[in-house]
């Protein structure tokens, strides 16, 4: 396959309240060749509607830079109080609008760790009801031509995704499909290269994310880190992604914060049926070498408090760290 092109998600330079030109020049100046929406801030004076998707496609198509849009859901619950909520509206409008701007790929994120409380129904209902949700609305994405790429967050490994793909009849490459972000099967105990594996035919978008790991006593810690400085083997992953028989874009994202999974407790872990030996064991090996690196102040956490005044310089390396892998990627292959 081609080289890869590189750009972010939207969610790195949130806390600027940036509106999308704003950000598609701060990325094109940036060296990067595209965005994905995670959000859209725009004032009320400012609606959007056709005439101004009109304009950011056109302000894309002047910078020959890629757009990837948000606004797509999956399941079919109000997750703050699990009443049943509708999806067909909101998905065939995220999916018009994309139509509109030349997208073909919008994201969809789920948004809670549902496994973490006892408020959510159990994952085999909540899988379920998105299988009964998601049937209908082939039609809309297919006819459209978009593809709803279900984020890898912190609700449903990537084994949960490969067997509900497979009961709506869903095919790779076509309107349903996953957002790759190589950091987030972290807090579900997943190894990121092994995730990828299991859910690489039905790539369709990524969020490039670093990171580390460590165990003590209250469980599993994993935090984001710049590209190229956590111990993520994102190479691993690009190599796998390059067999793909269709482009894939490569959208950094980046933001602080950190994650505790109560990894000694067995009734949490119990409520990850699928995970194997291979993956628990790569996990080990991570958390072993990231807490010497933890230790020496080599990576450290960035408190979320800090990242407004942070991701405008983190992005900007993150960018270039990932070109970097990229065009060594693309000098060792023939």
């Amino acid at each position: 396959m081609a080289s890869f092109r590189v750009g972010i998600d939207s969610y790195c330079l949130n806390p600027l309240r940036m509106d999308p030109f704003a950000i598609l020049e701060w990325v094109h100046a940036a060296g990067g060749d595209g965005v994905q929406f995670s959000e859209v801030h725009f004032g009320p004076e400012r609606p959007v509607d056709e005439g101004l998707l009109r304009e950011l496609a056109g302000a894309a198509r002047d910078r020959e830079m890629y757009l990837e849009w948000g606004g797509g859901q999956h399941v079919p619950f109000d997750t703050a109080t699990w009443a049943p909520r509708d999806l067909m509206a909101p998905n065939r409008k995220a999916a018009e609008e994309a139509g509109i701007l030349g997208a073909d790929v919008i994201r969809s994120c789920s948004g809670g760790f549902f496994r973490w409380g006892d408020e959510a129904p159990p994952t085999n209902q909540l899988l379920d009801a998105m299988a009964r949700a998601l049937r209908p609305q082939r039609p809309v994405f297919e006819d459209l031509g978009v593809t709803l790429a279900l984020e890898l967050h912190f609700e449903f490994t990537t084994f949960e995704l490969v067997r509900l793909f497979e009961e709506v009849g869903a095919e790779p490459g076509g309107w349903l499909g996953i957002c790759l972000d190589t950091f987030n099967v972290l807090p579900l105990m997943e190894d990121p290269v092994l995730a990828t594996e299991r859910v690489l035919p039905w790539v369709v978008a990524t969020h490039v994310k670093d990171g580390a790991v460590s165990l003590d006593p209250e469980g599993l810690l994993s935090f984001p880190t710049a590209v190229g400085e956590g111990g993520i083997d994102l190479r691993a992953i690009l190599e796998r992604l390059s067999t793909l028989p269709r482009p894939v874009h490569l959208s950094v994202e980046d933001h602080g914060g950190s994650f505790r999974t109560p990894f000694f407790d067995d009734g949490f872990r119990a409520r990850l049926p699928d995970l194997g030996t291979g993956d628990l064991t790569r996990l080990m090996a991570a958390a072993q070498r990231d807490a010497g690196r933890i230790a020496g102040g080599e990576v450290a956490i960035t408190d979320r408090t800090d990242w407004p005044e942070l991701c405008e310089q983190r992005t900007r390396r993150d960018l270039a760290s990932l070109r970097g892998l990229v065009a060594a990627l693309d000098e060792d292959t023939p």
